[in-house]
């Protein structure tokens, strides 16, 4: 971690600490906290309880601290100051998010510009909680999309600026994915070798489980939300889900969900319900699993194929359809 701790930090690891729960039997420990606005858990594997004790208190630092830094609900945060200082000024970033940043520049890339960091002004337009729900004006559309592409983001080693008032930030497609890759390799830094991270459902493991060959996921049925299609049994990968089956609204008879194409602004509407990814990372996995959404059927699997690794299994309203090697992992 950063030597440097944001002035949030005290707050939000206070907050973070108060909702942690540790439990352990036997070398099997198991640490569950809120933090990122999501339920995140920790199960792993040791015979050193005074190591496994100090690896709980470093994951909920280090997260603390993530959080603290790149929440862009936290005014004072990094994200939060880059956002404030858009249109005039640049703003100063330490090497781990400049590393941070060239992945969304690269993520960017990859997904033809459908996983963007700069699309929070068209966000914003959309509520779906309110009632009545509302689908923001053309005109309030148009404005939005004028402040947004990373393309127009500016930066240079150690700095970045947004040239726009009114651009800014949101690393809510990354963060949480990003934050699981990071935990893990903390813990194989540490000489644990057994070990789950689950964010959110977005999970990574390494190893094996207590007495099992393999850890086991399951994958939530879009169509009857709180039961499983399949599960898979994975070592060391990643398994990511995006899906809009659970916050919409239907206005004249045309369904919102609450996944955004950042190219248009509008939420997807091409049928897909749920798109699940396995890939060597989380962070891979958790951007195909949104991008694929975005993409379709049919664009969304061409992209998983081209990803080294991934495998990904996308459910629309008329079936489902997956690349030829996601079977290996399903559990039924």
């Amino acid at each position: 971690m950063t030597t440097t701790l944001p002035n949030s930090f005290d707050t939000v690891y206070g907050r973070v600490r108060h909702s942690a729960r540790c439990e352990a039997s036997a070398a099997f420990y198991q640490l569950s906290f809120q933090a990122m606005n999501t339920h995140c858990r920790v199960n792993f594997l040791s015979n050193d309880s005074a190591l496994a004790q100090n690896f709980q208190r470093e994951v909920l630092r280090w997260i603390s601290w993530f959080e603290a830094q790149y929440s862009r609900f936290i005014p004072d945060s990094l994200i939060g100051r880059i956002n404030v200082a858009a249109g005039l000024h640049w703003v100063e970033v330490d090497p781990e998010t400049d590393a941070l940043f060239n992945l969304c520049q690269d993520m960017v890339f990859f997904t033809r510009g459908v996983f963007d960091p700069t699309a929070l002004p068209l966000m914003r337009l959309w509520n779906w909680k309110a009632s009545p729900p509302v689908v923001p004006t053309e005109s309030a559309m148009a404005a939005s999309r004028e402040l947004v592409g990373w393309r127009k983001v500016q930066r240079r080693k150690g700095g970045i600026f947004l040239p726009s008032e009114g651009m800014c930030l949101d690393l809510g497609g990354i963060g949480k994915e990003y934050a699981v890759d990071r935990v893990l390799t903390m813990g194989l830094e540490c000489g644990i070798a057994n070990l789950l991270v689950d964010f959110g459902q977005d999970v990574r493991v390494h190893g094996q489980p207590l007495g099992r060959v393999a850890w086991h996921i399951g994958l939530e049925d879009p169509a009857h939300p709180g039961e499983c299609w399949t599960g898979v049994a994975v070592n060391n990968h990643a398994v990511a889900t995006s899906g809009d089956y659970v916050r919409n609204f239907t206005v004249a008879g045309r369904r919102f969900g609450h996944i955004l194409d950042p190219r248009d602004g509008y939420p997807v509407n091409n049928g897909c319900l749920a798109v699940s990814i396995i890939a060597p990372n989380c962070t891979i996995a958790g951007i195909l699993s949104t991008s694929a959404f975005i993409l379709g059927s049919k664009e969304g699997l061409d992209l998983i194929r081209v990803c080294p690794g991934a495998e990904g299994a996308i459910t629309t309203d008329k079936g489902r359809v997956q690349t030829p090697s996601f079977s290996r992992y399903a559990t039924k």
